[in-house]
């Protein structure tokens, strides 16, 4: 085992920032609202099996699919383009029937939100600098951030204020639809 501290604090802090899940409260409050609740639990740790799978596998999975990375992030744009549509004009897309709420918890809050494109992408290149056990514990780390985040999106709801809500809803509905743009403008010429 190579742990090393300096490589941990940096995974994390990379992770931290690419994952943003305080960025995806106003998501994660207009999930819920639609599907009744959101399994924080169930949600974190799918999210982590994802990025640790996609650590050791991503790149063997995909090529079993015969898809490549700019394949998987240009699917992930386009969720995270249609999550913020709908943010931004207050119309549902995704319609949760309440025997879907575990379902809206993977998809879209664990896979792409959390592990979405950019950070499943991001673990596949700092594998390439960065012991895999560090990796590992940095996105341990992140995940016991991401499930006190969903745990206290009541709270943080109640702290925000419908109007607040409503203006984070809109704000954040941009900052998805233009990360999903750079998603696609970036992939979609190596595609």
């Amino acid at each position: 085992m190579n742990f090393d501290f300096k490589q941990i604090l940096s995974v994390t802090l990379i992770l931290f920032s690419v994952i943003d899940i305080v960025g995806s409260v106003p998501i994660v409050i207009d999930l819920r609202k639609k599907a009744g609740s959101i399994h924080s639990g169930k949600a974190t740790f799918v999210a982590g099996a994802i990025m640790i799978l996609f650590l050791f596998l991503g790149q063997s999975i995909l090529h079993l699919f015969g898809l490549d990375l700019q394949a998987f992030a240009l699917a992930g744009a386009i969720i995270i383009f249609l999550i913020g549509l709908e943010m931004i004009l207050g119309r549902d897309l995704f319609k949760y029937h309440p025997s879907e709420v575990e379902g809206a918890s993977i998809v879209p809050i664990a896979f792409p939100l959390i592990a979405g494109a950019g950070t499943l992408t991001t673990i596949l290149s700092i594998r390439a600098e960065y012991a895999s056990e560090n990796i590992v514990i940095g996105i341990i780390i992140n995940l016991a951030f991401v499930y006190l985040v969903l745990k206290s999106s009541d709270w943080l709801e109640k702290k925000i204020g419908p109007a607040g809500f409503g203006i984070l809803r809109r704000v954040f509905g941009i900052i998805l639809l233009s990360i999903a743009v750079k998603l696609f403008l970036t992939n979609f010429h190596l595609v």
